[in-house]
């Protein structure tokens, strides 16, 4: 893997993480609201929980594979 792979995948990682906390500031604004769309809240989190498994298979592409 190159610098400029290493460097576009730390870039998505960021680009998702910031994504993923923006979603749960919202989440928890509208876990706190009794008139809030119960629909679109578990989009939400359903959203939240696939940007975290984007991450985590971003992050793996980052660990060297070791040749046995």
């Amino acid at each position: 893997m190159t610098d400029q792979d290493s460097e576009s995948l730390l870039k998505s990682i960021a680009d998702l993480e910031e994504e993923h906390r923006t979603l749960d500031r919202h989440i928890e604004e509208l876990a706190h609201d009794a008139t809030a769309d119960q629909v679109e809240l578990r989009r939400m989190k359903k959203r939240k929980l696939a940007i975290k498994d984007a991450v985590e298979r971003l992050r793996s592409q980052l660990i060297p594979d070791l040749n046995a």
